[in-house]
């Protein structure tokens, strides 16, 4: 009887059995080959703001996720600091998309050839394409990865099945949807025109268009979704409601805007003068060039503000935007066709023609056109071109193309070509073996960008555990004098990562750098409060416990930090007071004189 119940149950879940076994598998490997890190400082932030290490108490409020996600995090922090929730969070997700797309994939195939043939297809391209970005976890590409696995499970969702059956079996796809709204809402935003293409594609392959069913069908699924993005937003809005909050959001936004849209208003000299004449110092422009603004209060929102709406009429308003839109264009088409962005262009190129061909067989074997099959597969890949350009010119134009944001997109799209290509070939019952021939350079292209995967991860960790020696110290350095604060210089702390599963306690920690995204927040003002500091140039100026960490490499000018204090009219004197290793040493900031500070802050005038 045992027996039997065993082999029920093998055969109900044979599927998730097959694809559980396999991502186990790739992810002990994984564990084993490699050191799993965050990608960015900004996840080492998030993660830090989460935990408690920030700020003492673990915060929900970390500016990036939205607040109903954080607290849940937070609150796991909170249950338990030893345990790296958010990191966990992370992979599992990750690693969680890839079980369901293999379930999936294994449902399409009776066959345990076949299903052993999909999972191999899958490892492959999680290890020659997606390598990168799961040993080097980041949570825009890991948002990007659960919009690709809701349009999957949603395009490939079973047909002839009652509205019922169609809503429960696209659960797993509306929660992906809004739980990568929630982590990381922009992103999710850029891929929601692919969730719209997905829906438009699979609507389009119903028997009967235009019905009742169909309609509420769609519209349930959709309703949810953005039901589940809206009741998220209110959470935020509502978590962000205090005062503080508010107006910390207005310096951030304000920041955001000025860094990553308009950096040349503050790299390039030939705008020093219209900045002056806003009212931004030449002082307040080197602290914002080098992100060293947390050491001046006066650098608040209304002065970035200031600054983005110069820089939107001295860059935007001057440039000839005919003839900036044709190079942004020809850029667009020289990297959707060359190979910089190899693998994810090539794969998406395959995909494209792979549907075209699969469409243009299934014409012929489908002569009842059943499905919307007929010719219905051109204006989508046609609709599709015209979309992706859309997007891509979106951020092209808006000189915001970093690898996370390409990638993304890439990744998306390859997915949902990729469920379109299994809807597809379901129809072509002759020349299957064109298909197969498709798929084999599907795998033979994957292979041929393995060696390369590996090695370029291979080399990105030996860099990042050199790096982070340094870290390392700093930290170690920074603990083992608790009674003291350290405000760190930026520049010459931020390129460090941190491994996702090293023992940590997550204990509060008592240094912070002079600027970043967290500057002059409530949690910040929390930060600092615990020693008693209100605002970081006095405190470095008057406490004795107060210190400065530079790179020996960045210490050879501080201007920017001498020319701060002169325009408050008081001379010091940065001396050094301590090492932490070969690579970075501890300042103090000392006050050796009034007057002739004021002279020089005449002079600087």
């Amino acid at each position: 009887m045992r027996p039997v119940m065993i082999q029920k149950l093998y055969r109900k879940y044979e599927n998730g059995i097959w694809a559980g076994i396999i991502i186990i598998i790739n992810v002990i490997l994984l564990g084993i080959c490699f050191d799993i890190y965050y990608d960015l400082n900004d996840d080492t932030m998030m993660k830090d703001i989460m935990a408690g290490v920030y700020s003492g108490v673990p915060d929900g409020h970390n500016m990036q996720t939205l607040y109903v996600l954080g607290a849940f995090i937070s609150l796991c922090y909170r249950l338990c600091r030893t345990v790296p929730w958010y990191g966990l969070f992370l992979c599992l997700c990750q690693f969680g998309c890839f079980y369901l797309a293999g379930t999936r994939l294994c449902s399409l195939t009776g066959k345990k050839a076949g299903k052993l043939g999909m999972m191999a297809l899958l490892s492959l391209f999680l290890w020659a394409v997606c390598l990168q970005h799961l040993v080097n976890v980041q949570y825009t590409i890991t948002c990007a990865i659960m919009s690709a696995a809701a349009i999957f499970l949603f395009v490939t969702t079973p047909r002839g099945i009652s509205t019922r059956q169609f809503i429960l079996k696209n659960i797993p796809s509306m929660a992906l949807v809004i739980l990568a709204y929630q982590l990381r809402t922009e992103m999710l935003l850029l891929t929601f025109p692919f969730i719209g293409m997905a829906g438009i594609v699979r609507w389009s392959e119903e028997e009967r268009i235009f019905t009742g069913e169909n309609w509420k069908k769609y519209g349930t699924v959709l309703g949810i979704m953005l039901a589940g993005m809206l009741v998220s937003r209110g959470v935020d809005f509502l978590a962000y409601g205090s005062e503080e909050w508010r107006a910390f959001q207005d310096f951030f936004h304000a920041r955001t805007s000025v860094y990553d849209f308009y950096p040349d208003v503050l790299t390039q000299d030939v705008y020093g003068d219209g900045l002056s004449e806003i009212g931004v110092s030449q002082t307040q422009q080197m602290l914002l060039q080098n992100y060293n603004f947390g050491l001046d209060e006066n650098i608040d929102s209304q002065m970035l503000e200031g600054i983005a709406e110069y820089a939107a009429k001295a860059v935007g308003g001057t440039r000839d935007w005919g003839t900036f839109c044709k190079e942004r264009i020809g850029f667009y088409i020289y990297r959707t066709l060359h190979g910089e962005d190899a693998p994810y262009n090539i794969l998406v190129l395959w995909a494209y023609a792979a549907v075209f061909l699969a469409g243009v067989l299934s014409v012929r074997a489908d002569s009842r056109k059943r499905w919307g099959s007929g010719w219905a597969f051109l204006w989508q890949l046609a609709l599709m071109a015209v979309m992706r350009s859309a997007v891509w010119m979106f951020i092209l134009m808006r000189g915001r193309d970093p690898e996370r944001i390409t990638h993304s997109l890439y990744l998306v799209e390859f997915v949902l070509l990729a469920a379109m290509l299994l809807q597809r070939g379901s129809l072509v019952r002759r020349r299957k073996g064109v298909i197969r021939a498709m798929v084999i350079l599907l795998a033979v292209m994957q292979a041929g960008s393995l060696g390369g995967s590996i090695r370029l991860v291979q080399e990105d960790q030996a860099l990042r555990a050199q790096v982070n020696q340094d870290w390392q110290a700093i930290d170690r350095y920074c603990r083992e004098r608790e009674d003291n604060f350290y405000f760190e210089d930026v520049y010459s702390t931020v390129a460090f990562s941190q491994k996702i599963f090293a023992p940590s306690g997550n204990r509060y920690a008592n240094y912070d750098i002079l600027g970043g995204w967290m500057s002059k927040s409530p949690l910040y003002r929390e930060k600092i409060a615990v020693y008693h500091i209100r605002e970081a140039d006095t405190a470095l100026l008057d406490m004795e416990n107060v210190y400065m960490v530079v790179s020996n490499e960045e210490a050879d000018a501080f201007d920017w930090l001498t020319a701060h204090y002169a325009q408050k009219g008081i001379l010091v004197q940065v001396q050094q007071s301590d090492s932490i290793n070969d690579n970075y040493s501890v300042y103090q900031i000392v006050r050796i004189g009034e007057k002739e500070s004021v002279n020089q802050a005449d002079r600087m005038k």
